[in-house]
């Protein structure tokens, strides 16, 4: 018992729980948030974690280990190199070339398989690693797990025939912390309470229609009007590099869209008279400036950036995007203009993982320059979401890139202004391919009110 508790508090101490409000992806609201991919950098605790895992299958007969990706593809390993037992990798998706396997290794059919968790929660993605292993002929009978979350994964694969071992149950490391005085007896209580609610799949919450939707800034409030009074929700990104072509992309989409979206440091021949030109356009087909810049700095640097720039962003842009990183101070730099947070990225491998999105959403809400968000779920309803990475037909580039359907965005993230650049701007016919995204756009919006 001194072993594992020893363990547990050095491995608390690389960061492996936090303590807090996190928002889950499956939208459970957590007073804590588990990431053990720290372990992967103390080569002495991650040994130290193999050997407590292979004690628990002392008894077990095995062939082969296989880490569920990604997180405990390093446990895996170490359990293999430590045991001398074979390991092989299941991918989390096909590579969509060469062999297309999803097993990697060197085994024969009828091996048996110990597979290795680090979390388990509803035990979701141990089935599916269980079938995609059992698909390639191996049998896989016995399951070996970090943390139990006890919200139900474990009784669902035991009743299933499997024999699943764990390290710790969730209970058990609150107990622990709160023993060693890492957790106040306030905070254990709250969790325990948390750990006794029944276990629920979380309600899908109604979306709010954007007239009623709270938002107190007066950039938030116009855009809110101009997409009722347009009945559009449409972005337009003008990732143009010329002059020329982003007026003449700003007249030819102006009347379907809310906002153009630019990037001021992207244009070759940038220049006032081409602000002077847009901002014509802008008053003209009733739709707002937005400078996509992603300011990430000390807020320092950042009013350099937003007010000294040679793009004078500050004497132009209605919304700016900025990344919350910097703070919450950072963010009061941006005077008279709505700042838009960039909390979730659309491209493949992003950072912006669970905890990185509850930290910067709860960061936004703070602040009263903030009035929305750019991610991929759904936002508390005091902000607006705006999702990008939306295209009709499209599903991906070589960059790393994910398309969604407007569909898809309105019904299931409850977005409030999808953004679409290639879909339009490298249409054949621009004017009609803002057309067709801003009905679609607006058609999935009220569908989504309904449902």
């Amino acid at each position: 018992m001194q072993q594992r508790e020893d363990f547990l508090l050095k491995a608390y101490e690389l960061g492996i729980i936090k303590f807090g409000k996190f928002t889950l992806k499956s939208g459970v609201e957590s007073p804590f948030y588990v990431d053990l991919r720290p372990l992967a950098s103390s080569p002495q605790l991650l040994k130290t974690l193999a050997n407590n895992l292979l004690d628990l299958v002392e008894d077990v007969d095995y062939d082969l280990i296989c880490g569920v990706p990604y997180a405990a593809l390093p446990m895996a390993t170490t359990m293999s190199l430590t045991s001398n037992i074979p390991l092989i990798i299941k991918r989390k998706e096909n590579k969509g070339y060469g062999t297309k396997r999803m097993v990697e290794g060197v085994f024969e059919e009828g091996q048996s398989c110990l597979l290795v968790e680090d979390v388990i929660t509803s035990g979701q993605s141990l089935l599916e690693t269980v079938d995609q292993v059992e698909r390639e002929g191996l049998k896989v009978h016995d399951l070996v797990v970090v943390l139990d979350r006890e919200q139900g994964g474990v009784d669902k694969l035991r009743e299933q025939g499997y024999n699943v071992m764990t390290l710790f149950t969730i209970n058990e490391v609150i107990d622990i912390l709160h023993k060693f005085h890492r957790l106040s007896d306030e905070e254990t209580k709250q969790i325990k309470d948390f750990l006794q609610q029944p276990i629920e799949q979380p309600v899908s919450k109604q979306r709010i229609a954007l007239e009623d939707k709270k938002i107190h800034h007066p950039v938030g409030k116009r855009l809110v009007e101009l997409a009722i009074k347009k009945q559009s929700n449409l972005i337009a990104s003008a990732d143009l590099i010329t002059s020329e072509e982003i007026v003449s992309f700003a007249n030819k989409v102006g009347e379907h869209i809310v906002a153009l979206k630019l990037h001021s440091d992207i244009i070759q021949d940038f220049s006032d008279q081409l602000i002077t030109d847009l901002k014509i356009i802008a008053r003209e087909k009733e739709f707002l400036l937005f400078e996509d810049r992603k300011f990430g700095d000390i807020g320092n640097t950042q009013e350099l950036q937003f007010k000294k720039s040679i793009y004078k962003i500050a004497d132009w842009a209605d919304l700016v995007t900025v990344h919350p990183i910097g703070g919450l101070e950072s963010l009061k730099v941006f005077d008279n203009t709505g700042v838009v947070t960039i909390v979730e990225m659309s491209s493949k491998g992003t950072l912006t993982d669970d905890y990185y999105f509850s930290k910067a959403v709860n960061l936004s809400e703070q602040s009263s320059n903030v009035l929305g968000c750019v991610a991929q779920r759904q936002l508390p309803e005091n902000m607006l979401l705006f999702t990008p990475g939306v295209s009709i037909s499209s599903t991906g580039d070589s960059k790393g890139q994910q398309y969604n359907t407007p569909e898809l965005v309105f019904k299931n993230y409850h977005t409030d202004f999808m953004i679409v650049g290639r879909g339009i701007y490298k249409a054949a016919d621009v004017k009609t391919a803002a057309k067709e995204y801003q009905t679609l756009g607006w058609i999935s919006y009220l569908q989504s009110l309904n449902n």
